[in-house]
């Protein structure tokens, strides 16, 4: 089979083109933090939460004595989710977990609270919702 110059610069472009395609998808799996609106309604974020939470705190070498309890928070809208959980540690520290979203920004927030103070922050994803789209 003889390539040509023509036949040659064409299968060139064609593989640039595919090259930049999978770069663009590996930069956008990258740069996307897992901050996106998992659960969007309030039930689905309300019943995910004490799982995703316990998962994070397991991570991170915090064990807890019960299930997390969660509850609505109060003064939701139609587009604004939000629970709380509580709980206790095997060493009897108070656990307090909050978790937000926005329907109209498309964004999450969790903040988890061990005896006052926050081991998690403002964060995007707990637990293997993180980790969800490796």
């Amino acid at each position: 089979m003889e390539i040509t110059r023509t036949k040659g610069l064409a299968a060139g472009a064609a593989g640039l083109l595919a090259l930049a395609a999978a770069s663009a998808g590996a930069a956008y799996l990258a740069l996307s933090d897992g901050d996106e609106l998992r659960y969007r309604t309030q039930a689905a974020l309300r019943g995910a939460l004490p799982t995703t939470a316990a998962a994070e705190l397991h991570d991170r070498g915090v064990r807890l004595r019960t299930a997390l309890t969660c509850t609505d928070l109060p003064g939701l809208t139609a587009g604004r989710l939000g629970a709380t959980c509580t709980g206790v540690t095997e060493d009897d520290r108070p656990v307090q977990v909050l978790g937000t979203g926005d329907l109209e920004t498309d964004r999450s927030f969790y903040t988890i609270l061990v005896a006052g103070e926050p081991l998690v922050e403002n964060a995007g994803c707990l637990g293997a919702d993180c980790h969800r789209d490796e």
